[in-house]
């Protein structure tokens, strides 16, 4: 089973193309980095996936269907810059959002999706502000309760852009131990990731864009200094240096 198969995917905003000719085969139950430099389409490219922007052409299939077939069957993170935190809902509240998918016309929050509420909020490590305003939360506690609404929609396939982006260790650690608890379920699961060190630590498959695609596949086999200068282009030295320097700080501590 392929989680996704593009073909020929290109998005053009206002005349300009964003990406440009995109074919990929991603196996299922992987943990799967979208890298490439700032302005390279990643975030495009997974709205494109999710329907949220139209292309100009190409063909996408998630688990072997179109979009249009695999209703509550996919979650989104998306950036958590792009969310309005001053609404007025509690952590309770938007986490329940994830099960509004599964009620029929009418139906009201059920006693079991409470429970499942109470759940992922406990693993998120959450449970405590589940009254919380959201706006009094830190940024990673908002990413936390954003994972928890995904967990608990029960997809098959999740995506999620830059959830590690300024977010503290601790939230970073645990989000990432839950991403490789669901891939051991079966589950896949695609990130835009920035941090290139941590690419090769914790996942499998990795795709590298930048307008175009440059390399996909394993990360032992595409994540190496030709694709990555591929992809970087004229800043990859100065790339090269920081990951070797936050590599050199992570094997003294």
């Amino acid at each position: 089973m392929k989680a996704l198969d593009v073909k020929q995917l290109t998005v053009s905003y206002h005349d300009t193309p964003v990406l440009w000719d995109i074919s990929l085969e991603i196996p299922a139950g992987k943990l799967v980095a979208i890298v490439g430099p700032n302005g390279a389409g990643k975030s495009t490219f997974l709205k494109a996936i999710l329907g949220l922007v139209e292309p100009i052409s190409g063909k996408i299939l998630i688990l072997g269907e179109p979009l249009k077939n695999l209703k509550n069957r996919l979650a989104y993170v998306p950036q958590r810059d792009s969310v309005d935190w001053d609404f007025p809902i509690t952590v309770k509240e938007l986490v329940l959002m994830g099960r509004y998918g599964r009620l029929k016309w009418g139906e009201r929050i059920r006693d079991a999706d409470y429970a499942a509420c109470e759940h992922v909020l406990k693993e998120v490590g959450m449970l405590d502000f589940k009254d919380r305003q959201i706006n009094e939360l830190s940024g990673g506690q908002k990413q936390r309760i954003f994972i928890a609404r995904a967990l608990i929609q029960e997809a098959d396939v999740l995506f999620l852009d830059e959830p590690f982006a300024g977010i503290d260790l601790a939230s970073e650690k645990l989000i990432m131990t839950l991403l490789r608890n669901l891939v051991n379920k079966g589950k896949s699961v695609f990130v835009v990731h920035h941090d290139l060190p941590s690419v090769e630590t914790h996942f499998d498959w990795a795709i590298l864009l930048n307008l175009r695609l440059t390399a996909y596949g394993p990360v032992h086999q595409v994540m190496n200094a030709t694709t990555l200068a591929d992809t970087y282009g004229k800043s990859f030295h100065l790339i090269e240096e920081l990951v070797k320097a936050k590599k050199d700080k992570i094997d003294k501590s």
